[in-house]
């Protein structure tokens, strides 16, 4: 197993359409866990969310997160990252994001109705800045 570089790791989140799983604290202090699309923006990843969702509902009450990109294919691979996400409404900057987006994981011809869908009223942008980042390549080596 060996440790992947910044521009590695970057190149490997950004590879196809890999989602991530990201994990937040519910109030009662179980953990959640979903699902989502996202964009990089220099080191920071960026999704959207609802607002009434629960992850949406969780990150205005403790914006703590841990957000898992992984290669399922032996030799296996990941990239963990820890930060504390930064709600925005802006609806402006959120169909801009939600369109880019959409773009990567629906393809370009899309990322238009991406924006429009998700850059709406009642979504969140959401932007995550790493404060601990955990990259490793070639588990099963």
């Amino acid at each position: 197993m060996e440790e992947m570089s910044r521009d590695e790791w970057h190149a490997f989140v950004l590879a196809g359409t890999r989602t991530g799983k990201l994990a937040t604290v519910r109030a009662d202090g179980s953990p959640h866990v979903k699902p989502i699309w996202f964009v990089l923006d220099g080191d920071d990843f960026v999704f959207n969310t609802s607002a009434t969702s629960v992850t949406g509902r969780t990150l205005r009450r403790d914006p703590r997160i841990a957000l898992l990109v992984d290669d399922e294919q032996p030799p296996f691979a990941y990239v963990l990252i820890e930060g504390e996400a930064v709600l925005d409404a802006d609806l402006r900057r959120l169909w801009e994001w939600a369109a880019r987006i959409g773009g990567r994981y629906m393809g370009a011809h899309r990322a238009e109705e991406f924006g429009a869908r998700n850059g709406v009223p009642g979504e969140l942008l959401v932007r995550v800045t790493p404060t601990n980042v955990r990259a490793r390549r070639g588990i099963a080596d």
